[in-house]
This record gives C-alpha cells, sequence and structure tokens, in this order.
C-alpha cells in the first residue's frame, strides 16, 4: 500500500466488529512506532496505558465523547465498540507541556494501526478525571488522548466540501458516515 493510500484508509473510526480482538501484543507494536517517533527536544514524556481486555476496556467506555457532530448518537453499541484502547499520557515530572508530541504519537499510532488492517479514532473529549480515578492513574501523569482501536465496523467516505461550506461529518441512511473535506487550494496560502 503507498502511503497515500495508507492516509487515505486512516480514517476516524468509530464502530467496530469486536471479532477479531485487539491484542495486547499489538497495542505494544503500535506504542514502539510512537516510541521511535520524534519528540521535542527529545524529552519523550510520554506514557501510555494499554487496553485489550474487555473488563478494562469497560472501565474506560463510559468516560469517553464518540462524535460531537452526531448529537443523538451516544457513541458505538455493545457489539460495535473498541476492542483496544491506547490512552496517551503527559509525566510531568519530564515536562509540563507536551508540545505537539502526543499528536505526532497518534498519528503514527493510527497509520500502524491502519497498515495491520485495524482501524481507530482520536478521542479528545474525555471525562479526565474520572478515567483517571477508575483506573487508578497515579497524579503525575495527565491524559492527554485516548485512542479507541479495532477492527473497523462501518465504511467512512470523504467527500468534497459542500458549496455551504458545511465542514460536519454525518451518517446517511445507510450508516455510511460521510466527512467533508476542504479543497486543496482552499489550504495553501500565497
Amino acid at each position: 500500500m503507498s502511503f497515500r493510500d495508507l492516509v487515505l484508509k486512516n480514517r476516524s473510526y468509530r464502530r467496530f466488529r469486536q471479532d477479531p480482538p485487539v491484542t495486547l501484543e499489538t497495542l505494544r507494536e503500535l506504542v514502539d512506532l510512537a516510541r521511535l517517533s520524534p519528540s521535542a527536544a527529545n524529552r519523550q514524556p510520554l506514557r501510555y496505558i494499554l487496553s485489550a481486555d474487555p473488563e478494562k476496556n469497560a472501565r474506560i467506555f463510559p468516560h469517553l465523547a464518540w462524535a460531537g457532530y452526531l448529537r443523538d448518537w451516544p457513541g458505538p453499541a455493545e457489539g460495535e465498540r473498541p476492542t483496544g484502547y491506547i490512552i496517551v499520557l503527559l509525566d510531568t515530572t519530564v515536562s509540563k507541556n507536551a508540545g505537539c508530541d502526543h499528536g505526532i504519537a497518534a498519528q503514527t499510532i493510527l497509520l500502524g494501526a491502519t497498515e495491520r488492517g485495524l482501524g481507530g479514532c482520536m478521542i479528545g473529549s474525555v471525562q479526565r478525571a474520572e478515567l483517571a480515578a477508575a483506573l487508578n492513574i497515579p497524579e503525575q501523569y495527565e491524559i492527554l488522548l485516548v485512542i479507541a482501536l479495532g477492527v473497523p465496523g462501518e465504511e467512512v467516505r470523504l467527500e468534497p466540501l459542500p458549496p455551504d461550506g458545511d465542514i460536519r461529518y454525518w451518517r446517511d441512511e445507510r450508516g455510511v458516515h460521510h466527512v467533508p473535506k476542504r479543497p486543496l487550494d482552499d489550504l495553501i496560502i500565497g
């Protein structure tokens, strides 16, 4: 698969097939890719909590918001939920600011997942205090992102931005997830 194809296939999936499950070994391999990625000033302040365990996944799930533009959708139903999570943390004893490290790490993880036939979603809308309590995360670690992972259980299509400029993603009557994208020429200035 070309790099462009990999990027095009790497979408924000919010519904998954629960069989086959993601393995802990796969999660470790994905974090290893993130570990090898660039880090500002080479501080390497990120830490990770991995979950491929259904009971632990069930403790993570209720603390996540899934799709801001799909107001009436509470998130994936039982049977469509991720089978793995990677929680990206900042070790505040190493650095007080993650800079862009967590974005680099998360995108690397998702590209690695896509290469393995998996899909995922970066979730920034997290009930951080509640999730930290549910998992007994020590105070020195700040939750930055949660990455939900699994075998994609939905189709995601990129669409040209409509004439009214509405960037909100939406689902059609068959459940296909549509994501409007701005044209390249609108993004390049000068």
